[in-house]
């Protein structure tokens, strides 16, 4: 109970002092993800040991935690635009979840082979490696910082596609996870998957909706006070996810659909301050996870991947995104400054380590799926943590912008 005791004063005065000095540290080269990262690392086996963690236990919390912070951060970020305003998206959306995503889990697979890895294995690291991650992708796009010298244009695409595509890999993963497991096959688990996603869509869809219309009702007949007003969504998003989990539809694909169809049916005004709690509890509520990963990163298990760890972290960092959105320059409306800076920040991190925790728990327990995961991530917290702020000061350097005020959207519109 001590070591319980320890880590709720730990993490708790580290989210004290992130919250006391959250908009200068959007402003320097760190992130929470990477502090509570590095926190973990201090308390755990390999330093002070202060809290023993066996491999079922930390399978067990990685999978339940990052399945309720992915709840959380893609009803985020469904809420963060007017579903209005993406509608002219719907072409570079589906260019990003149908082409992007499956090519980047290639690109990750095929970087996983330099660590020894069977073919089988590789494709399943790179299919959890391929989704961009909500709940870091939404340190680049939100705040201040980011709404002065971004485009809009830009971190739309990056919010719809990390709350899409989180649900979406869930195909990718299935099928990877059936051609690992010798007694499972992947014709019959396509067409459960397909099933999943379907069930997902039409749930999140109907749910959704009536929760939108059941808060117009209350709002309008002054039944609703304010305070449960402001935490209804985190109420909804926990509501879907537990259906979803009951009826065996994908549940975080069900909550962002039902983000989206809350926001379409809801006015602005019931929005806004809800998402503005979402914002705050998504960027906290991810601490414990990341400190439970600095716990339980596998050092040894990287040492034994040798010189070819390094080069597997390079090769993921800089292949799986950068090029595929240079090369869709053109097709997404982005220049390419553009869509370099949004090729970089397609981090790796909750969902990646959901998706490898839901792996063990259908039955692959190589200890080197979560070791190449886990390095990778790691990797992704780190390099994207240090780079965002001076990333995007670098980017808005540019003679002719307006200043003040940012980037507008339509300076990417054209694409050229």
């Amino acid at each position: 109970m001590n070591s319980l005791h320890l880590a709720y004063a730990a993490i708790g005065t580290l989210s004290v002092l992130l919250a006391l000095f959250s908009n200068r540290i959007r402003e320097l080269p760190l992130s929470g993800p990477l502090l509570s990262l590095l926190l973990g690392v201090a308390v755990g086996p390999y330093a002070l040991d202060l809290f023993p963690l066996s491999t079922e236990t930390r399978d067990s919390l990685l999978l339940e935690g990052t399945r309720v912070l992915l709840a959380a951060s893609v009803m985020t970020a469904a809420l963060r635009f007017p579903v209005t305003s993406l509608r002219g998206l719907v072409p570079q959306f589906a260019l990003l979840l149908c082409v992007v995503m499956p090519l980047a889990a290639v690109v990750s697979g095929t970087a996983a082979l330099v660590l020894g890895l069977p073919l089988a294995l590789a494709a399943l690291v790179g299919a959890c490696l391929c989704p961009t991650d909500p709940v870091l992708a939404a340190s680049v796009v939100t705040g201040e910082p980011a709404e002065r010298d971004l485009p809009e244009r830009v971190r739309k695409l990056l919010t719809g596609e990390s709350g899409a595509n989180d649900g979406l890999a869930l195909l990718l993963v299935g099928t990877a996870v059936a051609v690992v497991l010798p007694l499972t096959g992947p014709g019959d688990a396509v067409g459960r998957l397909l099933l999943e996603v379907v069930g997902a869509v039409v749930l999140g869809t109907v749910l959704g909706a009536a929760a939108g219309k059941a808060m117009e009702a209350a709002t309008s007949r002054r039944k609703l006070e304010e305070g449960p007003s402001l935490v209804f969504t985190l109420l909804l998003a926990i509501s879907v996810l537990g259906v979803a989990r009951l009826i065996g539809v994908g549940g975080v694909l069900a909550v962002f659909v039902a983000g989206l169809a809350y926001n379409r049916t809801v006015r602005r005004g019931e929005r806004g301050p809800q998402q503005n709690i979402d914002e705050a509890v998504n960027r906290y509520l991810a601490l414990p996870v990341f400190v439970l990963l600095g716990m339980a990163l596998p050092w040894s298990e990287w040492i034994g991947f040798g010189p070819a760890a390094p080069a597997f972290v390079l090769a993921v960092l800089l292949l799986r995104r950068p090029p595929l959105l240079l090369a869709f320059t053109r097709p997404l409306g982005l220049r390419p400054r553009s869509a370099a800076f949004a090729g970089w920040f397609g981090p790796m991190g909750v969902s990646a380590l959901f998706y490898a925790a839901h792996s063990a728990h259908e039955g692959v327990h190589d200890p080197r799926l979560f070791a190449a995961v886990s390095l990778a991530v790691a990797a992704s917290v780190a390099a994207h943590g240090l780079t965002s702020s001076p990333f995007r000061r670098m980017y808005v350097r540019v003679p002719g912008r307006n200043r003040p005020g940012g980037p507008s959207e339509s300076e990417d519109a054209s694409g050229r």
